[in-house]
């Protein structure tokens, strides 16, 4: 069952990264100036556009996506584990720089912004700690044997 749970974790976060990154390599304005969507102008309150920036982005997204989806599709721990740490290290650092530079967001769209990148991080880290941990050296050791 955690299994099933950490696959369907990583599938949907490889389904919003490629979405993200698809829009924001293919079409880097309207992502700068719309996202997230929904009347809401997250990007656009740190200007200026930079289409280069904003592009590399999309690239960061898309390769996430892929990495994500890989132990989705064809499950391994290890593999599985090494996406989410990625995915963890990546959000960890957005959520770090938005927690002190708020760009012109004020009000319910800073604390939208804030708590998405919260969640953004949280959601990788669980399935992380969720997914099974055989292999691991205490894992091992606890069970008297060496490591895998």
């Amino acid at each position: 069952m955690r299994q099933l749970i950490v696959r369907l974790g990583l599938a949907g976060m490889a389904v919003v990264h490629l979405w993200w990154g698809l829009w924001a390599y293919a079409a880097p304005r309207h992502f700068f100036a719309t996202f997230p969507g929904f009347g809401h102008h997250w990007t656009a309150a740190y200007p200026p556009y930079n289409e280069h920036l904003t592009a590399d982005l999309g690239a960061t997204f898309l390769t996430l996506a892929v990495l994500l989806a890989i132990p989705a599709v064809r499950y391994r721990r290890a593999t599985a584990r090494l996406a989410l740490a990625g995915s963890v290290v990546f959000n960890a650092l957005h959520l770090g720089f938005h927690t002190f530079h708020h760009g012109t967001l004020t009000g319910l769209d800073l604390s939208g912004s804030l708590f998405t990148l919260v969640a953004g991080l949280g959601v990788p880290l669980a399935l992380f700690l969720l997914a099974p941990k055989e292999g691991h050296l205490l894992h091992a050791m606890r069970n008297g044997g060496a490591p895998s």
